[in-house]
């Protein structure tokens, strides 16, 4: 009993001294959330198929940012299934990044930097390429990780999906390109 007394103690004090803050422990321990399954409008384009090594590729680490959980598909139809890709017009390989959406961004960059865990760092958003993915290019969909962008600004995991593509240079075409716009609207109180 005595040394069951004293090694609880010492188990206290030790889990006292070391114990990070709250916030940062629901970071770190979040689970995913969100769901891995196609939507509705894209389930008769793909199946499902298995590759871990394409799964690896796209899956992160919490706080580093890509996929926190995500299921490997294959487009099977010629039929266009259209993606969006918001990114950096200054970097000349932005344009066909890994990184896509299911939809056209809207509303404020704030949210959409939220849903898609983009850091400031990482791309300003200021140009937006429209694609159609061609058939048998296996891509994984899935829900974004957390990412810690600076000492002030991080991103918690998100339900919303993003879809990764490996070589998208190769995967895409019929693209159509756009630039972003300055609007300010009124915050509402």
């Amino acid at each position: 009993m005595k040394r069951f007394t004293i090694t609880a103690i010492l188990l206290l004090i030790g889990g006292c001294a070391q114990q990070p803050r709250s916030d940062d422990v629901n970071v770190l321990t979040k689970a995913c959330v969100g769901s891995t399954a196609l939507p509705a409008q894209w389930q008769g384009q793909f199946r499902a198929v298995d590759n871990p090594e394409l799964l690896q590729s796209a899956l992160g680490e919490p706080q580093q940012g890509k996929l926190c959980q995500g299921q490997v598909y294959e487009s099977t139809q010629p039929t266009a299934v259209i993606l969006y890709r918001a990114y950096n017009s200054t970097n000349p390989n932005s344009r066909f990044g890994s990184w896509w959406a299911w939809a056209k961004p809207s509303g404020t960059v704030i949210e959409y930097r939220a849903n898609y865990e983009i850091c400031y760092q990482w791309s300003p958003l200021d140009k937006l390429v429209r694609c159609e993915l061609k058939p048998g290019v296996q891509v994984v969909v899935g829900n974004g990780q957390s990412a810690q962008c600076s000492e002030y600004l991080r991103y918690d995991v998100s339900a919303v999906q993003q879809v990764f593509i490996a070589d998208a240079g190769d995967a895409v075409h019929n693209c159509s390109d756009f630039n972003a716009v300055m609007q300010w609207q009124p915050i509402q109180r």
